[in-house]
């Protein structure tokens, strides 16, 4: 489907010189002189990689993708890559780890979202939720007279694997929320 630059919108897909972007930011700027213009921050869908375009004029074509999110469930992993199981047709897909933001903070059982493109039927990403609980298993001990209000923070092994920066009161066993999208500690589980 053909679009203007005027009708981009956060969260959309567009095609741009054959690679399919995720839409993560734009500003439509009307300057004193000379004609509209749209700036965008572009997330190739296919790397990862967040790019800056401005589109000359808010009458430029441009080729929207559509897209399909789809609920998958981790499975296992093996050379291939990650393996999922859709959560009700059953049907199991692997996907390339390279596709998955934060891949190390995935845990067995864990649901993300799978965006398909709908043309192709192929596998642009896969997200996790923004919020998932974990337990630490292996964090130094807080000392005492340490307070959390100084926003101190020391580094934690997590259930996955993965290491994060979490508050001193944090100790071993302790279970956890991290967000996702920025791999920060989020609230301790009571």
């Amino acid at each position: 489907m053909t679009i203007t630059a005027a009708d981009i919108k956060i969260g959309m897909c567009i095609e741009m010189d054959g690679k399919t972007y995720l839409v993560v930011d734009f500003q439509h700027c009307k300057p004193g002189k000379g004609p509209a213009f749209v700036r965008s921050k572009l997330k190739n869908l296919e790397n990862g990689r967040v790019i800056e375009n401005t589109f000359s004029s808010v009458s430029q074509k441009i080729e929207q993708v559509r897209v399909e999110r789809r609920p998958y469930q981790f499975t296992y992993e093996d050379d291939l890559g990650a393996h999922f199981m859709h959560t009700e047709t059953f049907e199991e897909i692997n996907i390339d780890k390279n596709l998955i933001n934060n891949y190390d903070l995935m845990a067995d059982g864990q649901i993300v979202e799978v965006m398909f493109h709908t043309d192709k039927e192929i596998v642009l990403s896969a997200e996790l939720p923004p919020i998932v609980d974990m337990e630490v298993t292996y964090t130094e001990p807080g000392i005492k007279g340490d307070t959390a209000s100084t926003n101190s923070l020391k580094p934690a092994v997590v259930n996955t694997g993965a290491t994060i920066k979490v508050p001193l009161f944090i100790n071993t066993g302790d279970k956890i929320r991290v967000d996702t999208r920025t791999r920060e500690y989020y609230e301790r589980i009571r």
